[in-house]
């Protein structure tokens, strides 16, 4: 195992430490989900749901102690509850708040380094509790000598060399996936490193934030669900970060949502939807939406006055639902999706809310996502059976679901899943980060929000501009078009080349009646394999007893036929 960091400054301690956690976890997997994943040592592993539980109550305990960069893997999965189960969740959800403040004193430090004078002439106030204690920075109240209250974020002393530690562990975690042949066919590690260093390391300049936030400003100019805070520039350098105070309701406080009259399912619709605009429509994506980073705003009914930050907010009439809008803050990691990659997307969207599976696997051949040589029928048939067995099934109960459904799909597409056709595309690995938050949240807020309802109307209005010749239509039109076009000269040069080399083969489908009759047949010469066995086991078994009947070997195999016999009749394939 390369066991050295890269060049840089590196906290070598703290590095060890991390070093030691991954090449335990790794040594773990190798030993319980690899070796005695064998047919016959299977009995002997300990339940995946327990062993995984252990790691991350470990993990929790980590980086708890340790902050950093720790912090934001934990968040992501602690909010996977579509996917993990609650066991492993609930022993990562405290990392939410598990960060503690540095002294404020170096707080002061810091933003008298980056303005050049001492903090009490930047600011005419600045409270010395902090209001948020994230893992790269924390946040204070202030005011502008002006009397207007913001929001200070600087950035935590020494961050940046626990931040490059840090890398240098996910680097090694990296490495060690590269003994995994499935897994480098899939994944592109080198790239996917550089892309982890890349939006981490532009997580510790918060001006390049500043800058985003007013990407976003301007990308929902006059959207009335949408609230992003206002940077004060003046008051803005590469390690502090003055804002607008927009803090309001968090979203993950559910009490005080209900309380101020706020519908938790519409906030859950309303969320969904402005993600659906970022990914689709913006390309550009708020990559961290987990619960300290969005905040609800309480808007007033009736003759009420404006609410400010930190007021109460009295109750709706019975029956009255108060409108809200969703304010993002923290846009230290955003995504910014490829114009190569747009028109795909285009595409799946509109494949997903129109159930054509054809089209969906059409999206994923525009964007590269497939392995050569993938079965693009196959992928049709068994879409086509996941919008049959999942369509209209709520968020919170597809984790569920899609265990109940899990013998179904190994016994049908069992050839799919072993090969697994898909290539990560790095392009999209934030934007899919985000998505899956997203889905946590929006499962913590509505456990019966339905995805696929919210996502027909997106897609039928995506179709109307095509059939209308809306020109993003035509452009995401003419982009996987392109793609495809600019791709047939290597394919066909590829091709030509392995028919030269007499390398050429033929790739045929099944229809689902011959597959069927295939996996028929499948399943009795399993069965006939078994009870050969057992007649070898049973033949040996009593010539032993007949040779001599006073050892026990003989008994032992017949034993071992009978096993054998009944595993064979019995099991189901």
């Amino acid at each position: 195992m390369a066991s050295s960091p890269p060049a840089g400054r590196i906290d070598f301690q703290r590095y060890r430490k991390l070093r030691r956690f991954v090449q335990q976890v790794f040594l773990h997997v190798l030993w319980w989900d690899v070796v005695l994943n064998a047919p016959w040592l299977r009995r002997f592993r300990r339940p995946a749901v327990e062993r995984w539980a252990e790691i991350a109550r470990r993990y929790r305990a980590l980086a708890s102690e340790m902050g950093g960069v720790l912090i934001k893997i934990g968040q992501f999965f602690s909010v996977r509850v579509d996917l993990l189960p609650p066991e492993v969740t609930r022993e990562l959800s405290g990392l939410q708040d598990e960060v503690p403040p540095v002294d404020f004193a170096d707080v002061v430090r810091q933003i008298a380094e980056d303005f050049g004078r001492p903090a009490t002439e930047v600011f005419s106030e600045i409270s010395p509790v902090p209001v948020g204690s994230a893992s790269l920075a924390q946040v204070h109240r202030a005011r502008l000598p002006d009397g207007a209250p913001v929001v200070v974020k600087v950035l935590r002393p020494r961050i940046d060399v626990l931040v490059e530690t840090d890398l240098a562990a996910v680097s090694l975690a990296l490495r060690l996936l590269q003994v995994s042949s499935r897994i480098r066919r899939r994944v592109d590690l080198g790239r996917l490193a550089d892309e982890i260093r890349a939006t981490t390391r532009s997580e510790l300049d918060l001006a390049a934030e500043g800058r985003n936030a007013e990407h976003f400003a301007r990308d929902f100019a006059g959207d009335d669900r949408v609230r992003i805070p206002r940077v004060h520039w003046e008051w803005t350098a590469r390690r502090t970060l003055t804002l607008e105070d927009v803090g309001y309701l968090k979203i993950g406080d559910l009490a005080a949502l209900e309380r101020a009259g706020i519908s938790r399912s519409e906030v859950a619709r309303t969320l969904y939807r402005i993600y659906m605009q970022q990914i689709f429509a913006h390309h550009f994506v708020h990559a961290d939406p987990h619960p300290g980073n969005l905040f609800v705003q309480p808007l007033p009914v009736g003759g009420e006055a404006p609410f400010r930050p930190g007021d109460p907010v009295p109750p709706t009439p019975a029956g009255e639902s108060r409108p809200f809008r969703i304010i993002f803050v923290d846009f230290g990691m955003v995504a910014a999706i490829p114009e190569r990659l747009r028109g795909a997307l285009r595409e799946y969207a509109i494949g997903l809310g129109t159930r054509d599976a054809a089209r969906i696997v059409h999206s994923y051949v525009a964007a590269g996502v497939l392995l050569p040589g993938a079965d693009l029928r196959r992928l049709e048939e068994v879409h086509e059976a996941l919008f049959a067995r999942f369509w209209g099934v709520s968020i919170g109960s597809l984790r569920e679901v899609a265990f109940s459904e899990a013998s179904y799909f190994f016994r049908e597409y069992r050839d799919l899943l072993y090969q697994i056709p898909f290539q990560v595309q790095v392009d999209l690995l934030f934007a899919s980060r985000a998505v899956g938050l997203l889905a946590g949240m929006a499962t913590f807020l509505d456990a019966d929000f339905d995805p696929w309802a919210e996502t027909v109307p997106f897609a039928e209005r995506l179709a109307a501009e095509e059939l209308r010749g809306d020109w993003r239509g035509l452009a995401g039109r003419l982009t996987v078009q392109g793609h495809a076009l600019l791709g047939l000269p290597r394919q066909l040069e590829t091709f030509l080349t392995r028919v030269e080399r007499g390398q050429a083969t033929v790739q045929t489908s099944f229809s689902p009646e011959a597959r069927k009759t295939l996996q028929r047949l499948e399943k009795s010469i399993l069965r006939l394999a078994w009870m050969i066995v057992s007649a070898a086991l049973l033949i040996g078994g009593v010539m032993l007893r007949a040779n001599d009947p006073q050892a026990s070997y003989g008994s032992w195999l017949m034993g071992l036929a009978l096993l054998a016999f009944l595993y064979g009749v019995l099991t189901k394939r």
